[in-house]
């Protein structure tokens, strides 16, 4: 059905009456309200709103759902699929799948990630320009994308064009990272995984390239590790790197010191929490697609968060069973695990996956109708086209699904296990197993009625061990599988479930809960009737502070006969979270060692891998990270990635990679005599409908100085919207008067040149644009320039629209995570940091942008 003839039929709810309907759904939980509206809602262009609560979406979901499964012998009815995805109560469709399923406003893939590019590709510009295009049409259709960058050759290298020599993989890192961070997602950025092989010359370049402030911040970054690299890390051996990588003819090799570079990871994760680590024997050896590595299906990358190593031009959509819904009479002496319920189910989970491949490959087909209907030619067409025609092919031939599960916390929880504990694994290990094991059967049950992915050989696989574990644990499955085949190349994987664990009430994937209950804190008027003021801040405003429980500790007080509405103390609470099955069970308490090998002995059961955070304290030693990552190889981890608490906050080293006081943090010290030309940014904004314009100029990509005004009027600057960077050159007037000149190149290469930014400007803009460039080119911290820049006392419209469009263009060189220095307004923690340019309370969640 188009868009329009759809909106004409459908109700259009406002904001509020979506929110207020969507609260009473959630039982008053604001956050997965708000969650819900902003992030699933249905939505056309123009942000009207389609549906008043998530019961319509289920409908939307399961009526699309029913529609596949009746092509098919023994369809499951629309009633039966939204009986199970109801409430998130079972099934949860994840990200994409529950934003674009029957949804015909975005023309956008279902698919949460892809990864392009292969292992063999040339790296001539061309090429390397063809994958960042191919980035970018991914983006804008809503999907995150992994890219492996070690057929790059290394820095150094002769090339056959006028450079000479190549640069190495770090300024292509910048330019994927910068291309990500120009792509809006329906408001959010697009997310990006880079790799290369530990195996490549210019690895170390890699691991180092994201530690200066304000570099590689659109992209997560990862390297794959290979055994021979471990075993002489383990045996203090040297290790040799080549180019091409693992090559027996290399053109380029030198041999290095395993632990130096090892040493080296070590400190960046225990500093700034990258790069994470990609155990790639491991994945290689245990992948079921790798079977046919010479159809097509050799994996080279991961999607940004590490869950899915997948080959070029594959992709994979998510879904996640609740745990906690399949323990009867939880936090009881009664609880126990349905079994039988959780494999009837997981059946039906997969199955849905495989309805929703479908549904993925009509997305394609749309997407592939706009491309053929664009007005540009074919020359322009040509890479987005061919880029939807390898998906579409790999998506059809290799079905690739990801069904995972969220809640483990609670599930253990509800209990009485104690997550971490040798029960707490044991148990968790078969779960997994039951999982992974009912999935299959599913799969091969598809086979049989649906028949099997188009390229599936029972030989190719015979040896690889996930197969093997299979075969061992249900004899049966394996006569069968090796007989039907089964529907899908690879089935199972473990995902972050943020905001999928928001709205079903839960811990998050495999985590543990974070904290079980908290305070939070609201603004007051102390004078209304009935109010409690428990904390007045610096600036004088009133707060009331109240408790917020974890939806399932609540649970279990309610079960235990505890008041829930009691403002207890701490100390209060801490003696009743001392009964409960969370003690010594948050993500702060867990056993770090114990983690990694609940996560070992989980991923024999994941035929793709696992996203999990390992937490540790600010104190924790680069020891303990060295610890960790060795255990996480050793009990057959495909990836672990090590979170040391405030790690990446202020993640700064100096230009020439300076020795720092371990409790000092080094800024890059700005020349005092300004350059005579800087490079600059331009930066388009709106303030209260009109077009604003700022030009930043840039010293080793930091801001040095602004000029910002109105801009497309007769007072502004005439600048073609093609226009974002180019010069700031500093020159004198006709009397001697210093003056600002912004230089760019014209669509044919030639240099044009907008004389006088400062006169261009209104005086009073170009006065305080003066004192904000002072306070940036003597060091002081961009966010403490933002910050003082929204407490300016202003008293004309124009001039506070100048203002918050000054802290609006800087804020997007404030690096993520960095701390903000004041208070959420929403419940008043303090815990509030930049996330790409917006405000973040990580207390609430609540976030602020402009």
């Amino acid at each position: 059905m188009e868009a329009a003839v759809l909106a004409k039929k459908s109700k259009i709810y406002t904001y509020d009456e979506a929110y207020q309907s969507s609260l009473k759904y959630f039982d008053g939980d604001d956050l997965a309200a708000k969650v819900w509206v902003s992030k699933y809602a249905l939505k056309d262009s123009d942000s009207n709103i389609y549906e008043q609560n998530p019961v319509d979406m289920h409908h939307r979901i399961a009526s699309e759902i029913a529609r596949v499964e009746a092509k098919y012998p023994n369809p499951l009815s629309e009633e039966k699929v939204f009986d199970l995805i109801k409430k998130f109560k079972y099934i949860i469709p994840q990200g994409s799948p529950m934003t674009g399923i029957g949804n015909d406003f975005q023309i956008a893939s279902l698919s949460n990630c892809f990864v392009i590019g292969s292992g063999t590709q040339s790296d001539s510009y061309g090429s390397i320009m063809k994958i960042d295009e191919e980035q970018v049409q991914l983006m804008k259709r809503r999907g995150g994308v992994g890219h492996d960058l070690s057929n790059i050759r290394p820095k150094g290298s002769p090339v056959k064009n006028s450079a000479l020599t190549s640069t190495g993989l770090v300024p292509f890192m910048e330019r994927y990272s910068n291309s990500t961070r120009e792509v809006a997602q329906d408001g959010r950025r697009g997310a990006l995984m880079l790799s290369v092989s530990i195996n490549h010359p210019d690895s170390e370049d890699f691991v180092n390239a994201k530690l200066e402030q304000g570099k590689i911040t659109g992209a997560n970054i990862s390297v794959r590790i290979d055994d021979d690299f471990m075993k002489a890390v383990v045996n203090k051996e040297n290790y040799i790197q080549k180019y091409p990588i693992h090559s027996q003819n290399p053109k380029f090799k030198k041999e290095i010191k395993a632990t130096d570079l090892w040493n080296k990871i070590i400190h960046n994760a225990w500093k700034s929490a990258e790069p994470g680590i990609l155990f790639w024997d491991t994945i290689i050896k245990e992948s079921l697609p790798d079977c046919y590595a010479d159809l097509g299906y050799e994996t080279v990358s991961t999607n940004p968060c590490g869950e899915i190593p997948l080959c070029p031009y594959d992709s994979c959509r998510l879904l996640a069973v609740n745990l906690f819904s399949y323990v009867e009479n939880p936090f009881t002496k009664n609880a126990k695990f349905n079994f039988d319920l959780f494999k009837e189910h997981v059946g039906y989970a997969q199955r849905m996956m495989d309805d929703i491949i479908d549904l993925e490959i009509e997305k394609i087909d749309t997407i592939l109708a706009k491309i053929e209907a664009d007005p540009e030619s074919e020359e322009i067409k040509f890479t987005e086209k061919h880029l939807w025609l390898k998906i579409r092919q790999k998506t059809m031939e290799g079905r690739r699904t990801g069904v995972g599960i969220t809640a483990e916390g609670d599930m253990l929880a509800a209990l009485n296990i104690q997550y971490g504990s040798k029960k707490g694994n044991e148990f968790s290990t078969l779960v997994h197993k039951t999982l992974a094991l009912a999935a299959y059967r599913s799969s091969v049950e598809m086979a049989k009625e649906r028949g099997a992915f188009a390229i599936y050989d029972a030989k190719r696989e015979e040896k690889n061990p996930f197969i093997l574990r299979l075969k061992e644990a249900d004899p049966k499955l394996y006569e069968d599988l090796v007989k039907f085949g089964r529907r899908n190349i690879a089935l199972l994987t473990i995902a972050p479930t943020g905001s999928t664990s928001l709205m079903s009430q839960t811990t998050s994937g495999i985590e543990p809960v974070f904290l079980p209950v908290y305070k939070r804190r609201r603004k007051v008027n102390p004078n209304d009737q009935d109010i409690r003021v428990d904390f007045v801040d610096e600036v004088g405003d009133s707060w009331e502070e109240y408790l917020v429980f974890h939806h399932r500790f609540k649970e279990w007080m309610e079960i235990q006969g505890i008041d829930t509405e009691t403002n207890y103390s701490q100390d209060e609470l801490n003696k009743i979270i001392e009964k409960s099955p969370y003690y010594k069970a948050t993500s702060n308490d867990v056993d770090w060692l114990s983690k990694v090998e609940m996560q070992g002995s989980i991923q024999k059961w994941v035929d793709h891998s696992i996203s999990v955070t390992i937490n540790i304290p600010n104190d924790a030693t680069e020891e303990l990270v060295n610890q960790l990552y060795i255990k996480a190889w050793e009990v057959g981890c495909k990836g672990v990635t090590v979170y040391r608490d405030g790690s990446r906050s202020g993640v700064l080293i100096s230009a020439d990679d300076k020795k720092e006081d371990k409790n000092e943090m080094i800024t890059s010290v700005f020349p005092t005599k300004r350059p005579h030309v800087l490079q600059a940014d331009v930066v388009r904004f709106q303030n209260n409908k009109e077009k604003w314009i700022a030009f930043v100029g840039l010293i080793e990509g930091k801001p040095y100085e602004i000029f910002t005004g109105l801009a497309d009027d007769e007072e502004g600057i005439m600048l073609p919207r093609w226009v974002n960077e180019g010069v700031i050159i500093k020159n004198q007037d006709e009397n001697g008067k210093s003056r600002y000149d912004f230089q760019f190149k014209n669509l044919r290469g030639y240099k044009t040149t907008i004389e006088g930014l400062s006169h261009k400007f209104k005086p009073e803009f170009w006065n305080y644009a003066k004192l904000i460039s002072g306070t940036l080119r003597h060091g002081m911290p961009i966010e403490n320039a933002v910050e003082l820049i929204n407490h300016l006392e202003l008293d004309s419209e124009s001039i506070n629209n100048w203002k918050a469009g000054v802290a609006r263009a800087l804020k997007r060189y404030i690096p993520d995570g960095t701390e903000a220095g004041g208070r959420c307004s929403n419940c008043g923690s303090d815990q509030v940091v930049y996330q790409e340019g917006c405000l973040t309370c990580k207390n609430c969640g609540n976030s602020k942008c402009g």
